[in-house]
């Protein structure tokens, strides 16, 4: 079965063409340099570039592959969550090549592209398992029972992982995506310069808070300009980085003792994160949880993990009908 996968839920716009579970292509187009002089993406700018690019990344993604449109055997699009503007482009996009070429279409939600994004590398896990979705997006704890089914135990409360990142490095003037800029920045420095503090919320909670942590930062740095002190950047990005780390993997180990899972799953763009991983992978050891993580290319967003997700809910639920809308919030759960 050759699938075309379209993703276009936030900046970047990508096309992919799996064949059952192999990748024939995976192309993206990526819109950071336009949104880095605004420190994020605004998403009037970022329609506007889907516009343009979504048909010379689809057009891309069947060359690549070697294939045709009139021998894809199914199109899978990102239905939500995410930018609306963004997410029209794309799904409008799919349903039209569906309505003209007589080819079914199936929405797929972004969350379950993520959860299931592991399974696109060579070593997979098998269900029942927890999965932590971190990005820019959202910070969610899954409970994934099958390839299609779900089960929301957790969400962020405010600020997202990864929006945190991206408005501490804004703060510092590290650029954008801020991510990748704070693991850089905090390769040398030292974890327990700044005691910033961990939002554990309730006792037993799998909720998320950051907003918290962000502003003790500001807080850190102001109060150190007003001394006229040197801003250590590689401590205070080491320490931010190991404030949120150590949130978001406790927490998805309670999620896991707390439902007798033992299997971790992380995705999304923060899960590209080097002292993420080494954390999850010190701490599920010591536990006996065996952890994946998916290869960095398919952390991101991506359409090969659209592709893939799409093929599982068909299977089990068939097309999408033409009349089906975006949603700007998951419907996962």
């Amino acid at each position: 079965m050759l699938i075309l996968g379209i993703e276009s839920s936030c900046d970047d716009t990508a096309a992919a063409v799996l064949d059952n579970d192999h990748i024939l292509s995976n192309v993206l187009n990526c819109q950071d340099t336009i949104h880095s002089q605004f420190g994020g993406v605004v998403p009037e700018l970022a329609s506007r570039k889907h516009l343009q690019s979504i048909h010379p990344v689809v057009q891309k993604a069947l060359e690549q592959a070697d294939v045709q449109l009139s021998d894809i055997d199914l199109i899978a699009a990102t239905q939500g969550p995410g930018l609306i503007g963004s997410l029209l482009v794309g799904f409008s996009y799919a349903k039209a090549l569906s309505h003209v070429r007589g080819i079914p279409f199936i929405g797929v939600d972004h969350m379950a592209g993520h959860i299931l994004s592991v399974f696109l590398s060579s070593e997979k896990p098998v269900f029942p398992y927890i999965a932590l979705i971190a990005s820019g997006g959202t910070s969610s704890i899954f409970l994934a029972e099958e390839a299609h089914r779900f089960q929301l135990l957790g969400r962020t409360r405010d600020d997202a992982a990864g929006e945190a990142f991206d408005k501490v490095a804004k703060l510092l003037e590290l650029g954008y995506p801020g991510g990748p800029e704070i693991s850089k920045t905090a390769i040398d420095g030292d974890p327990r310069y700044v005691q910033f503090p961990r939002a554990w919320l309730d006792e037993n909670s799998l909720d998320f808070s950051f907003s918290g942590l962000k502003t003790a930062v500001l807080n850190h740095v102001n109060q150190q300009k007003q001394k006229n002190n040197e801003l250590h950047l590689q401590d205070i990005c080491a320490s931010f980085q190991e404030a949120v780390v150590d949130v978001l993997v406790g927490k998805t180990l309670l999620a896991a003792r707390k439902h007798n899972i033992g299997t971790i799953v992380v995705g999304g763009g923060v899960s590209a994160n080097p002292r993420l991983r080494k954390l999850f992978t010190e701490r599920c050891e010591r536990e006996g949880i065996s952890f994946h993580a998916p290869q960095i290319q398919y952390c991101t967003d991506n359409a090969a993990m659209i592709a893939f997700a799409g093929s599982r809910k068909f299977s089990v639920y068939g097309a999408s009908t033409i009349d089906e809308d975006v949603y700007s919030r998951s419907q996962l759960g």
